[in-house]
């Protein structure tokens, strides 16, 4: 008798390592399907990421525009970066709104003269400026009127 107790309390505490053993390894097994759904988590996180960088980094080559780099070099002054003429040396020169009605129902012939020869406080720019960067930066002052509209 004494045997069978003890064999069953042997059997019983294998089947416990068992059940034991069985929940480890299914603990693991659901530890591993989160770990590969964290990786693919991961890679596809990682792939958006290049995404929006690569975008963006062609919006900023878009606003990097030939007429935009010269603008900020040669017109950011008195125009400021929006064009609206709101800067403390614009304000005290009149410097024009280039957003404004005014400015762009001019063809890109008067305002080529304008940026050439110069206009009441704005100075010539014939000298710093080849025809072609005066057409740049005029392509680039069309972009004031267009968000002067929205």
């Amino acid at each position: 008798m004494y045997s069978i107790i003890i064999k069953s309390s042997v059997v019983s505490t294998f089947s416990n390592k068992i059940t034991e053993a069985n929940r480890v390894r299914r603990k693991d097994q659901s530890s591993d399907k989160d770990k590969t759904w964290a990786k693919h988590l991961g890679l596809w996180v990682s792939g958006l990421f290049l995404v929006l960088s690569f975008c963006n980094s062609l919006l900023a080559q878009e606003k990097s525009s030939p007429g935009a780099t010269i603008f900020k070099t040669k017109c950011i002054l008195c125009h400021g970066a929006d064009g609206s003429g709101n800067t403390p040396l614009g304000k005290q020169l009149q410097a024009a709104n280039l957003g404004s009605k005014e400015v762009q129902k001019q063809s890109n012939a008067e305002l080529h003269k304008i940026v050439h020869d110069g206009r009441a406080n704005m100075p010539s720019f014939a000298d710093q400026l080849s025809d072609d960067e005066i057409k740049q930066v005029i392509l680039y002052v069309r972009q004031f009127g267009k968000t002067a509209k929205k």
